[in-house]
């Protein structure tokens, strides 16, 4: 397995782990929430009935909104889909972009300082790992020839 490969694989792996762990988290803490919107059926996450500039929320309704939002409504769901789309073009052969590193990197940056503490900064790892993946250089084709002999 060549480094840029190997650079890729662990970038998505630590995306995968944060949003799936981000999401199974939610579904233990805020389990009647999450079972609640199956009960009332499509639309009970966030509601969109609008609400009078007068009408005061209920705690209940609050706590189903940051539910939704800390949950399927988070970066963890394209973080996922990130992590599966780096995975599959690693396995490819092909870098991501290091613009896409780039971002990842100074969101987590972002968002680590904000949420202190959290798990925000382990995805700066995720983008420094793109980064570095981008900016290796293809081997020679003979050292690529000799690894596809062995393959």
């Amino acid at each position: 397995m060549n480094s840029r490969k190997r650079l890729l694989r662990w970038a998505s792996g630590i995306m995968l782990v944060l949003g799936i762990g981000h999401l199974s988290l939610l579904a233990l803490i805020a389990w009647e929430d999450v079972t609640g919107w199956v009960d009332r059926r499509m639309w009970a996450a966030v509601p969109l009935v609008p609400t009078d500039g007068d009408a005061v929320q209920t705690v209940e309704s609050l706590q189903n909104k940051v539910t939704f939002w800390a949950g399927p409504g988070s970066f963890a769901v394209p973080l996922i889909l990130l992590g599966f789309l780096t995975w599959h073009l690693a396995g490819r052969g092909v870098a991501v972009p290091a613009g896409i590193g780039w971002g990842l990197a100074t969101w987590c940056v972002l968002g680590g300082v904000l949420l202190v503490p959290s798990p925000f900064f382990a995805g700066i790892i995720s983008g420094a790992l793109i980064i570095l993946a981008a900016r290796k250089k293809d081997r020679p084709g003979a050292a690529r020839d000799r690894e596809m002999d062995l393959a």
